[in-house]
């Protein structure tokens, strides 16, 4: 067995399935024929991720007076909350046990989706601690998690194939894989320096610069139950600017590109281009 955990095998293939091999040969996220066969068997045996984490806990203070009514992650698109598309997505790929921290107005989250029956899922709600930060919220469930779970911000609208996206992590065996897009202006997110897969930088918000990486997180990250070793015990800890720059540091952190629509609606503007642009959920 090498260093990445991998054991070398020779096997033997009948001749017809080779062509349907080549097929998923993209010369980027499948390399060649072992790639092929690894990512294949990844996807039909290997261990799947179940559990998914979202924070919806935030004021959404540039969306009011909106968020005076309703929490930001309930604010509707295309008649449905934002909460509501995360949820659909995930359960598309089978990720159904979802655990939604809330805060602000959080009763009007739990009185909607209850248990999650309705929406095909099982939900557990977690009051959000005040200044614990995201990775404070992470540390509140250090005790719950026994394998990888996904975490996503309760504001993200985005087509992202999880099953693709977790492959990517577990081929990698990192600590946390970060799910990211592209903009012309990267300086209001998470700005990462990628070498290959791995992010060798992470700074959050940024000064604005021409030199700036257009990769952005998107908000959606895979964490192993590992990243509570990263986490201080106490006080606010922002996953962003506290722990993702120390494990990039480290070779710990992973990015994974996808090019499927991704919005984060936190103004209004982007808002009113979710309205006219949000193509819904497709899984593929």
């Amino acid at each position: 067995m090498n260093k990445k955990g991998r054991s070398r095998l020779t096997i033997t293939l009948r001749k017809d399935l080779l062509p349907y091999l080549d097929q998923t040969i993209d010369g980027t996220k499948i390399r060649n024929r072992s790639h092929a066969i690894e990512y294949i068997l990844g996807q039909s045996l290997g261990p799947k991720i179940r559990k998914a984490v979202i924070l919806a806990g935030g004021k959404g203070i540039q969306m009011r007076p909106l968020t005076y009514e309703i929490p930001k992650a309930m604010i509707p698109v295309h008649g449905k909350p934002i909460l509501q598309h995360i949820l659909e997505s995930l359960r598309a790929y089978g990720i159904t046990d979802i655990t939604i921290f809330y805060g602000h107005l959080g009763k009007l989250i739990q009185d909607y989706f209850g248990d999650g029956s309705k929406h095909g899922v099982k939900i557990s709600y977690v009051k959000e601690k005040e200044q614990a930060g995201t990775g404070g919220s992470i540390r509140q469930l250090k005790n719950q998690f026994t394998d990888a779970f996904i975490l996503i911000y309760g504001d993200i609208l985005a087509n992202l194939n999880y099953i693709d996206f977790i492959e990517f992590h577990q081929s990698h065996n990192g600590i946390a894989s970060v799910a990211l897009s592209s903009l012309e202006d990267p300086s209001k997110f998470g700005v990462v320096g990628l070498h290959g897969s791995k992010i060798v930088s992470f700074r959050e918000k940024p000064d604005k610069n021409p030199t700036l990486s257009r990769l952005v997180s998107s908000g959606t990250y895979i964490l192993e139950p590992e990243i509570v070793n990263y986490i201080p015990k106490n006080g606010y800890v922002s996953l962003e600017k506290d722990v993702f720059p120390a494990l990039a540091e480290k070779g710990k952190l992973f990015g994974y590109p996808f090019e499927g629509q991704w919005f984060d609606v936190s103004t209004p503007e982007t808002y009113e281009r979710v309205i006219k642009e949000w193509k819904g959920n497709k899984p593929s």
